[in-house]
């Protein structure tokens, strides 16, 4: 007989994130179907995508699309549009993907309006990186959404002692958070590459804070959002974490390596490089001047040198902070 304290959900993509997910969810109690695009991928419970992992007996490995009272949807950002068209009706979603749509300069949960309108939806999102979380090591994160009822089911389905789930109303602020926090990453490792210091460092991650929390006011969030776990902490693990993709790519940038070169060795997303272009489009859109973000946005399409992007932030005029 089944037990009714068990709580199901589905994992849509199988790559580190949500691999890490469906182990701390199994963790948690909760009996899981993984979603991968080639589950033969994944062999005697181990995915070479989360090395010295192995899934729980709990944890099921589909390759196709599953329905569930809650399912996490755990796909680079980049390709959501086309998973969440094929998604079977099921329960609220939780988006755990950073960043913003190009082309459309959407953030996660309005792409998910378009495609799925009335389904309730929030994002997960913090400063987690996937191998910590699948060894149940400390970690904290947000479930940001508007409905409690969702932020409670994510809480109840995810949560451990060692993984400490916060409720946060603010889906907005924690999604630009999550996307703005990749490219101050590329930046900071940028610095770092190329020879420049930690003070120059340090000064460059806190201004990237400040024009994180401009945009997410001007989008309708809120600016204490952005000093939290969705926000600062999120920026600290991604601008400082020698596992961290963006910061990885931007120290390789700033010794001088081709972006091409950089991207062709690794198989996982660097999402900041998408979506450092479109937030500053979407910026524009608002009036909003993001100087850092911008002077990614015009490394990673070639438009600038690591060098003469960071001759033209020290080149800005004079201004109290």
């Amino acid at each position: 007989m089944n037990d009714p304290t068990v709580r199901d959900l589905a994992v849509i993509g199988a790559g580190a994130w949500g691999t890490a997910l469906a182990v701390q969810a199994a963790r948690a109690g909760s009996r899981v179907t993984l979603w991968a695009r080639h589950p033969g991928n994944i062999v005697d419970g181990e995915n070479p995508r989360l090395p010295g992992i192995r899934l729980p007996e709990t944890v099921t490995v589909t390759g196709e699309l599953p329905s569930a009272p809650l399912v996490l949807l755990v796909v680079p950002l980049q390709h959501m549009r086309e998973v969440a068209a094929r998604l079977p009706p099921g329960g609220p979603l939780a988006v755990c993907a950073k960043g913003v749509e190009a082309g459309t300069r959407r953030l996660p949960l309005e792409v998910l309006a378009e495609i799925l309108p009335g389904r309730t939806a929030g994002v997960l999102t913090g400063p987690n990186f996937a191998h910590e979380v699948a060894a149940g090591l400390p970690a904290a994160t947000v479930i940001a959404a508007l409905d409690p009822a969702l932020r409670e089911a994510v809480a109840a389905s995810l949560g451990t002692p060692s993984f400490r789930i916060y409720g946060n109303d603010d889906p907005v602020g924690a999604e630009v958070g999550g996307a703005a926090k990749n490219v101050v990453a590329i930046a900071a490792g940028a610095v770092v590459g190329a020879g420049l210091g930690e003070n120059a460092r340090a000064a460059l991650v806190t201004r990237g804070l400040a024009e994180i929390a401009r945009l997410a006011v001007a989008l309708g969030g809120r600016a204490e959002t952005v000093a939290g776990l969705s926000g600062l902490g999120d920026l600290m693990l991604t601008c400082a974490g020698v596992a961290s993709r963006n910061y990885s790519l931007g120290l390789a940038l700033g010794r001088g390596e081709r972006l091409e070169d950089i991207l062709g060795r690794r198989s996982a997303v660097t999402e900041g490089v998408m979506t450092a272009p479109a937030l500053i489009a979407r910026a524009a859109e608002l009036g909003e001047e993001l100087p850092v973000c911008a002077a990614v946005a015009a490394v990673v399409t070639g438009q600038m040198t690591v060098l003469q992007a960071m001759e033209t932030l020290l080149s800005r005029p004079r201004k109290d902070e």
